[in-house]
């Protein structure tokens, strides 16, 4: 992720990126604004810009919690004894429910960011490049399957799949359906 940009890194700066993600989540990050901070939090402008340089440090920094939480959300609880594509739709359509609960307000500016970071596409990447190795090895995955090519085409559609449902405002429910849906007849092509 990209370096912290915080000037001082005290229990303020904390409060600074909580407040900017509440607010993001609730009128989007292109709402955020110094002064709507500032305001929510009782402090000065001094008190801000001596912690950062302006409000897309702090989105950034909240950008990166996002991601964290995204990520943790894949490398938690995976069974490689289990049923394989079941727990791979599992994980797929938690990162949806996950999408709705901490994306709302972001949806764009997190879209923008994905497509901008290279650290986290790369570590997405290379998290579906070792269940495709592993579905290899147990023998559910096809052996010619391209897991480079496949990889990518996973990343941009669960990536493109939440990020159209957040835009279009479409129900949580209804969007997972779809989701499950569409990503179950991926994951078929897939199968030996």
């Amino acid at each position: 992720m990209a370096e912290d940009a915080r000037l001082i890194h005290d229990e303020m700066s904390g409060r600074i990126v909580e407040t900017a993600g509440g607010l993001a989540l609730s009128e989007g990050a292109g709402e955020v604004t110094v002064r709507k901070i500032i305001r929510a939090l009782g402090v000065t402008n001094r008190v801000f810009y001596n912690r950062f340089h302006n409000v897309e440090e702090v989105l950034s920094l909240v950008y990166q919690d996002m991601a964290v939480q995204m990520r943790r959300s894949v490398l938690d609880g995976f069974d490689p004894e289990g049923d394989f594509f079941g727990q791979i739709t599992d994980i797929a359509a938690g990162t949806l429910r996950l999408s709705y609960r901490l994306k709302l307000g972001m949806n764009q500016y997190v879209f923008i960011r994905d497509s901008v970071s290279t650290e986290n596409y790369l570590w997405w990447r290379e998290r579906i490049r070792e269940y495709i190795d592993l579905g290899k090895k147990k023998g559910l995955v096809r052996p010619e399957l391209d897991r480079d090519t496949m990889s990518y085409a996973i990343w941009c559609f669960i990536r493109g799949y939440n990020t159209d449902a957040l835009s279009r405002g479409l129900p949580e429910k209804e969007a997972v359906e779809g989701f499950l849906y569409s990503f179950g007849v991926l994951l078929e092509g897939m199968k030996v």
